[in-house]
Protein backbone atom coordinates (compact mmCIF):
# COMPACT_ATOMS: atom_id res chain seq x y z
CA UNK A 1 0.00 0.00 0.00
CA UNK A 2 3.09 2.19 0.97
CA UNK A 3 4.46 1.70 -2.48
CA UNK A 4 1.18 2.61 -4.13
CA UNK A 5 1.39 5.67 -2.33
CA UNK A 6 4.77 6.39 -3.15
CA UNK A 7 4.30 5.78 -6.75
CA UNK A 8 0.74 7.70 -7.12
CA UNK A 9 3.06 11.06 -5.02
CA UNK A 10 5.85 10.35 -7.65
CA UNK A 11 3.90 10.71 -10.81
CA UNK A 12 1.91 13.68 -9.52
CA UNK A 13 5.28 15.48 -8.64
CA UNK A 14 6.52 14.54 -12.04
CA UNK A 15 3.13 15.68 -13.56
CA UNK A 16 3.39 18.95 -11.79
CA UNK A 17 7.23 19.18 -13.06
CA UNK A 18 6.24 18.86 -16.43
CA UNK A 19 2.92 21.00 -16.52
CA UNK A 20 3.35 24.17 -18.65
CA UNK A 21 6.70 23.35 -20.29
CA UNK A 22 5.89 24.14 -24.03
CA UNK A 23 7.80 24.06 -27.67
CA UNK A 24 8.95 26.74 -29.79
CA UNK A 25 9.99 26.26 -32.94
CA UNK A 26 11.63 29.26 -35.57
CA UNK A 27 9.38 31.07 -37.97
CA UNK A 28 11.99 31.47 -40.64
CA UNK A 29 9.92 33.48 -42.89
CA UNK A 30 9.82 35.73 -40.27
CA UNK A 31 13.19 36.06 -38.43
CA UNK A 32 16.57 36.34 -39.48
CA UNK A 33 20.14 36.19 -38.81
CA UNK A 34 22.62 38.26 -39.35
CA UNK A 35 26.12 39.60 -38.78
CA UNK A 36 28.11 42.92 -39.24
CA UNK A 37 32.29 42.62 -39.80
CA UNK A 38 34.41 45.79 -40.35
CA UNK A 39 35.96 46.25 -43.62
CA UNK A 40 39.20 48.40 -44.78
CA UNK A 41 38.81 49.90 -40.90
CA UNK A 42 36.64 52.54 -42.70
CA UNK A 43 33.21 50.34 -43.06
CA UNK A 44 31.06 47.68 -42.35
CA UNK A 45 29.83 44.56 -44.74
CA UNK A 46 26.76 42.48 -43.29
CA UNK A 47 25.11 39.41 -44.79
CA UNK A 48 22.81 36.83 -43.40
CA UNK A 49 22.13 32.73 -43.46
CA UNK A 50 19.04 31.58 -45.45
CA UNK A 51 18.59 28.46 -44.18
CA UNK A 52 18.42 28.28 -40.61
CA UNK A 53 16.43 26.21 -38.01
CA UNK A 54 15.91 26.35 -34.17
CA UNK A 55 13.53 25.95 -31.09
CA UNK A 56 13.16 27.25 -27.43
CA UNK A 57 11.74 24.71 -25.05
CA UNK A 58 10.37 26.57 -21.67
CA UNK A 59 9.91 24.67 -18.24
CA UNK A 60 7.15 27.63 -17.91
CA UNK A 61 5.25 29.56 -19.62
CA UNK A 62 5.11 32.20 -17.61
CA UNK A 63 8.92 32.32 -16.96
CA UNK A 64 10.86 31.83 -20.03
CA UNK A 65 13.99 31.83 -17.18
CA UNK A 66 16.06 28.36 -18.08
CA UNK A 67 14.70 28.02 -21.16
CA UNK A 68 16.29 25.82 -23.67
CA UNK A 69 17.70 27.10 -26.80
CA UNK A 70 19.23 25.21 -30.06
CA UNK A 71 19.70 26.79 -33.33
CA UNK A 72 21.27 25.23 -36.59
CA UNK A 73 22.48 27.41 -39.79
CA UNK A 74 23.36 26.19 -42.79
CA UNK A 75 27.36 28.16 -44.01
CA UNK A 76 26.36 27.36 -47.89
CA UNK A 77 23.39 29.63 -47.41
CA UNK A 78 25.53 32.61 -46.61
CA UNK A 79 24.83 35.56 -48.29
CA UNK A 80 26.64 38.94 -48.30
CA UNK A 81 25.04 39.96 -51.81
CA UNK A 82 28.26 39.87 -53.58
CA UNK A 83 28.79 36.32 -55.18
CA UNK A 84 32.75 36.63 -55.43
CA UNK A 85 32.69 37.26 -51.44
CA UNK A 86 30.15 34.21 -50.92
CA UNK A 87 32.40 32.41 -52.30
CA UNK A 88 35.46 33.00 -50.54
CA UNK A 89 33.52 32.99 -47.19
CA UNK A 90 32.52 29.45 -47.85
CA UNK A 91 35.84 28.70 -48.89
CA UNK A 92 38.86 27.02 -46.36
CA UNK A 93 40.19 30.50 -45.44
CA UNK A 94 36.65 31.19 -43.69
CA UNK A 95 33.77 28.18 -42.84
CA UNK A 96 34.82 25.67 -45.42
CA UNK A 97 30.71 25.07 -45.91
CA UNK A 98 31.71 21.52 -47.96
CA UNK A 99 33.86 20.07 -44.49
CA UNK A 100 31.56 21.84 -41.45
CA UNK A 101 28.09 22.36 -42.73
CA UNK A 102 26.87 23.86 -40.22
CA UNK A 103 27.05 26.20 -37.50
CA UNK A 104 24.79 25.09 -34.18
CA UNK A 105 24.32 26.97 -30.82
CA UNK A 106 23.01 24.91 -27.90
CA UNK A 107 22.00 26.95 -24.88
CA UNK A 108 23.69 26.26 -21.49
CA UNK A 109 21.81 29.23 -19.34
CA UNK A 110 18.99 31.82 -20.02
CA UNK A 111 18.52 33.89 -17.25
CA UNK A 112 16.09 37.02 -16.88
CA UNK A 113 18.35 40.43 -16.50
CA UNK A 114 15.77 42.74 -15.75
CA UNK A 115 11.59 43.50 -17.53
CA UNK A 116 11.91 41.98 -20.66
CA UNK A 117 15.91 42.03 -20.63
CA UNK A 118 17.97 38.56 -20.57
CA UNK A 119 20.79 36.81 -20.82
CA UNK A 120 21.43 33.67 -22.94
CA UNK A 121 24.87 31.46 -22.48
CA UNK A 122 25.69 28.53 -24.78
CA UNK A 123 28.10 27.13 -26.97
CA UNK A 124 28.56 28.25 -30.71
CA UNK A 125 30.37 25.58 -32.96
CA UNK A 126 31.70 27.28 -36.49
CA UNK A 127 34.25 24.61 -37.97
CA UNK A 128 35.33 22.18 -35.68
CA UNK A 129 35.69 24.64 -32.59
CA UNK A 130 33.20 24.95 -30.34
CA UNK A 131 33.41 28.32 -27.56
CA UNK A 132 31.48 29.76 -25.05
CA UNK A 133 29.16 33.02 -25.92
CA UNK A 134 27.29 35.67 -24.38
CA UNK A 135 24.16 36.98 -26.13
CA UNK A 136 21.67 40.13 -25.16
CA UNK A 137 18.34 39.24 -25.43
CA UNK A 138 15.53 41.51 -25.85
CA UNK A 139 11.82 39.38 -25.40
CA UNK A 140 9.55 41.14 -27.62
CA UNK A 141 6.41 39.91 -26.33
CA UNK A 142 3.90 37.07 -27.15
CA UNK A 143 0.66 37.53 -29.15
CA UNK A 144 -1.73 35.38 -31.44
CA UNK A 145 -1.72 35.54 -35.02
CA UNK A 146 -4.91 35.93 -37.05
CA UNK A 147 -5.04 32.40 -37.45
CA UNK A 148 -4.83 31.59 -33.63
CA UNK A 149 -1.16 30.59 -33.71
CA UNK A 150 0.75 31.68 -30.60
CA UNK A 151 3.78 33.71 -31.91
CA UNK A 152 7.02 34.78 -29.24
CA UNK A 153 9.89 37.72 -30.53
CA UNK A 154 13.02 38.05 -30.25
CA UNK A 155 16.09 40.32 -30.63
CA UNK A 156 19.29 38.76 -29.63
CA UNK A 157 22.48 40.53 -30.10
CA UNK A 158 26.51 39.93 -29.28
CA UNK A 159 29.82 39.63 -30.89
CA UNK A 160 32.41 37.26 -31.43
CA UNK A 161 35.99 37.14 -32.19
CA UNK A 162 36.32 35.20 -35.82
CA UNK A 163 39.89 34.06 -34.88
CA UNK A 164 38.67 32.39 -31.89
CA UNK A 165 36.70 30.11 -34.45
CA UNK A 166 39.82 29.97 -37.10
CA UNK A 167 38.29 32.14 -39.33
CA UNK A 168 41.53 33.43 -39.45
CA UNK A 169 42.21 34.60 -43.46
CA UNK A 170 43.64 38.65 -43.81
CA UNK A 171 45.14 40.59 -45.20
CA UNK A 172 47.29 43.96 -43.96
CA UNK A 173 46.44 47.21 -44.91
CA UNK A 174 49.80 49.74 -46.28
CA UNK A 175 48.26 52.26 -43.72
CA UNK A 176 47.74 49.49 -41.22
CA UNK A 177 45.18 47.76 -40.23
CA UNK A 178 43.32 44.75 -41.96
CA UNK A 179 41.03 44.03 -44.41
CA UNK A 180 38.44 42.27 -42.35
CA UNK A 181 38.22 42.97 -38.91
CA UNK A 182 38.28 40.35 -36.11
CA UNK A 183 35.21 41.15 -34.08
CA UNK A 184 31.78 40.04 -35.94
CA UNK A 185 28.79 41.87 -34.47
CA UNK A 186 25.68 39.26 -33.86
CA UNK A 187 21.99 40.27 -35.01
CA UNK A 188 18.85 37.81 -34.75
CA UNK A 189 15.63 38.51 -34.98
CA UNK A 190 13.55 35.76 -33.60
CA UNK A 191 9.92 34.64 -34.28
CA UNK A 192 8.98 31.80 -32.33
CA UNK A 193 5.79 30.13 -33.09
CA UNK A 194 4.29 27.35 -30.36
CA UNK A 195 3.76 24.10 -30.98
CA UNK A 196 0.20 22.97 -30.11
Amino acid sequence: MKSVKFFALALLFATQLTFGQSTWKIDPAHSSLMFRVQHLVISEVGGYFREFDGSLVSKNENDLTGSTINLVAKVASINTDNVDRDKHLKSDDFFNAEKFPELKFVSKSFKKVSGNKYVLVGDLTIRDVTKQVKLNVDYKGTVKDPWGNTKAGFKLTGAIDRFDFNLKWNAALEAGGAVVGKTVKLEANIELAKQK
